[in-house]
Formats: C-alpha cells, sequence, structure tokens
C-alpha cells in the first residue's frame, strides 16, 4: 500500500497540474469508487460541476483537494491499488478506470484507475483546520509542521505496545507504514518489538529523526514502487526499493555490518531487522 512518500509525490503531481481548473462534469464509472460518499455516486457528480481546485493536501496517506466554496474538499485514498492519472482526453480508457474528472478548459483529464477498488473518492466538508472532517482524527505526519515531537514522545511511550506496532498507528503518526517503520526501526537501529514504555528520550529522537529521513529520501527517488500498480500522476514510477536497507531484504547481509537480515511474521505481514544491530529486547512487545 503506498505509504507517505507515494502520496506525497500523487499530491505534488496533482498541485502541478489539476489545482486552479474548473471542473466541467465528472463520470463515475464504477459505484465501489465513491462508496464512502454516502449521498451516492448521482450527487458526487453533481456537486462538483462547476467547482474548481484550490490547493492539494495531504495528511498522512490521504489526499485531498479543497473546492473554491471554501467549505468542501475531494478526498482521496489510493488504497493498494489506486492511481490519480493525469491524461489527455484521447487517451484510451484505462482498464479499470472508476472516476473521470473532466476539466472546462479541456485536457488533461484527471482520472481515478483502481485495479482492486480498496481505494475511493468522496466530497467531505472542511474542518476548522481545514482538514476534512472524515479524516480529522488522523494525525500530522513527521514531515508536517504541525508535528509536535514531545506530544508524540509522551504518547508514544504511554501507549504500552511494539514500537512497530505504534508507528502502524495513524491517530498516533500517519503516514508511516510497513515498508518505512522497517527502515527507520533499522536506521535507529532499534528492534519492531521494542516496549513502547521504556524508550528514553534520546531514542525517540534518533527514531524520530530516522523516519524523517527515510521519507525524505524516498520523496528525493519518487517513492517505492514493487510493481505498476504505484505510479505517479504521469504514470512513472518510483525506484527508492533499490536503496532499501532491511525491508524485503531476507539472507542479505546487513550494509552495516555484514549480518544478514531476518524476516519475521507480524500483523498479517513482515518485519526485516538485522539480529546484531537490532537485539530483540529483554520483555519484547511481539
Amino acid at each position: 500500500m503506498p505509504e507517505l512518500p507515494e502520496v506525497e509525490v500523487v499530491r505534488r503531481g496533482l498541485a502541478a497540474h489539476v489545482v486552479g481548473r474548473v471542473i466541467d462534469h465528472v463520470e463515475v464509472a464504477h459505484v465501489r469508487a465513491v462508496r464512502r460518499h454516502v449521498a451516492g455516486p448521482a450527487d458526487f457528480a453533481g456537486s462538483l460541476v462547476k467547482a474548481a481546485f484550490t490547493d492539494a493536501r495531504r495528511r498522512g496517506k490521504y489526499l485531498w483537494l479543497p473546492l473554491d466554496d471554501g467549505e468542501r474538499a475531494v478526498v482521496g485514498h489510493l488504497g493498494m491499488s489506486g492511481q490519480l492519472l493525469v491524461q489527455p482526453a484521447a487517451a484510451p480508457d484505462e482498464t479499470h478506470l472508476r472516476v473521470r474528472f473532466v476539466f472546462a478548459d479541456g485536457d488533461p483529464q484527471l482520472r481515478f484507475v483502481d485495479q482492486r477498488t480498496f481505494g475511493g473518492l468522496a466530497v467531505a466538508g472542511l474542518g476548522p483546520d481545514g482538514v476534512p472532517v472524515p479524516i480529522a482524527h488522523i494525525a500530522p505526519d513527521p514531515l508536517d509542521p504541525a508535528f509536535d515531537d514531545e506530544a508524540f514522545r509522551q504518547a508514544l511511550v504511554r501507549r504500552r505496545t511494539g514500537i512497530k506496532r505504534a508507528l502502524l498507528d495513524q491517530s498516533l503518526i500517519s503516514g508511516v507504514g510497513n515498508i518505512y517503520a522497517d527502515e527507520a526501526l533499522w536506521r535507529a537501529r532499534l528492534h519492531y518489538a521494542r516496549p513502547t514504555e521504556t524508550l528514553r528520550r534520546p531514542e525517540v529522537a534518533r527514531l524520530l529523526q530516522a523516519v524523517r529521513e527515510v521519507m525524505a529520501a524516498a520523496l528525493a527517488q519518487g517513492g517505492t514502487s514493487f510493481d505498476s500498480l504505484y505510479v505517479n500522476v504521469n504514470g512513472e514510477s518510483g525506484y527508492f526499493d533499490r536503496s532499501l536497507d532491511a525491508y524485503g531484504q531476507e539472507g542479505r547481509p546487513c550494509r552495516r555490518c555484514g549480518t544478514p537480515i531476518r524476516r519475521d511474521p507480524f500483523m498479517n505481514r513482515s518485519s526485516y531487522t538485522c539480529p546484531r544491530c537490532q537485539r530483540p529486547p529483554r520483555h519484547a512487545r511481539w
């Protein structure tokens, strides 16, 4: 599933290609793509006619495009296979095209394509802080200027869980998924089962620094693409997967110490660690 760097790459593309443009009409090709819009697909499409996008914003893995009425936004989540593509009208429809935005100024269109239909779009109201109401519970991400390091540390040590579980909790810190959690923990030399209540202030600071470093590095390379499903708005894949130090590296030597990377089952997924650099804690929270 796309994580913060991948979604930020898409947000930047939307900012460049759709902000300021007036919507002529919207076509919903698959009702599941707008299932989070409780009023239904006809209302979703009709409520956007003649509206204009004024910005492209993101919190964690969610995107939203505020509208020019100042009260609403189109909110999107890419799920596992969602793509927001900027395409000329003459381009053939994608096999899994779900929603098409046609603009008053003509080309290019904005298309939402989603093979597995786990993602979706909705029109939602904005809260006082400009964040859509349905995602107000999502915490700021570590690249957001509003992120409070000390508040995060205090909430973290109160959780009494394993550190990786805490990193995946979007109400605590958003945008971090399985890949970048493993990468950040490897950089910070922390095991994923380390109890949060045992973390010292310097360790939390080191972890946050590692999270920010790995996300910045991934952004510089367009995100991580393991298959053709994650692409930016131009259909291009990222290549940060070539720089991964821990995730997916089972059996390969750790770049720091040479010890083979280990894979463990974790929450129906996997965790990758260096057994030497990231020693399991005595009282692990598995």
